[in-house]
């Protein structure tokens, strides 16, 4: 692993056609404020990326799949976004938003719009780009028939 790029664990979690995600805080300092990302964050020194995909989600969302797998790795001069899924198999209520403004599961229709609303932020919130790019990927790879 290039430990000189920063490395974030990622997790694509899918229910029914739909895919979760997390509206991130609107606070400047951090990465895509404002923005509907993937859970996720950082991998600590000495962690694989997958443990620190199920760390940050149990942390996040008091939730991680019992199974997870490994999509792909997406490289940028600042990044490396390591990318896992697995199925959400508990309902929406269960889950504890611990970290974030709000979280939904989202369409396929919605995703390529790019934005939703969020109740608790009262207005349409766009989806960050680098993760729609890699979402709509994730889809066409893994579930082709929801384009059709």
């Amino acid at each position: 692993m290039n430990t000189k790029l920063r490395h974030v664990s990622l997790g694509i979690l899918h229910q029914d056609s739909k895919f979760l995600l997390q509206l991130r805080d609107n606070i400047p300092t951090i990465n895509h404020p404002g923005y509907w990302a993937f859970f996720g964050g950082h991998v600590e020194p000495n962690e694989t990326p997958e443990a620190a995909v199920k760390r940050e989600l149990e942390e996040e969302i008091g939730y991680a799949p019992g199974v997870i797998s490994w999509f792909d790795s997406f490289v940028t001069p600042e990044v490396v976004r390591h990318i896992y899924y697995g199925d959400l198999t508990v309902d929406m209520n269960q889950l504890v938003l611990n970290e974030g403004w709000d979280m939904g599961l989202w369409t396929v229709e919605e995703i390529l719009r790019g934005d939703r609303y969020s109740e608790k932020a009262g207005e349409v919130r766009p989806l960050s780009r680098p993760h729609q790019d890699i979402l709509i990927q994730f889809i066409q790879q893994h579930f082709p028939e929801l384009f059709d």
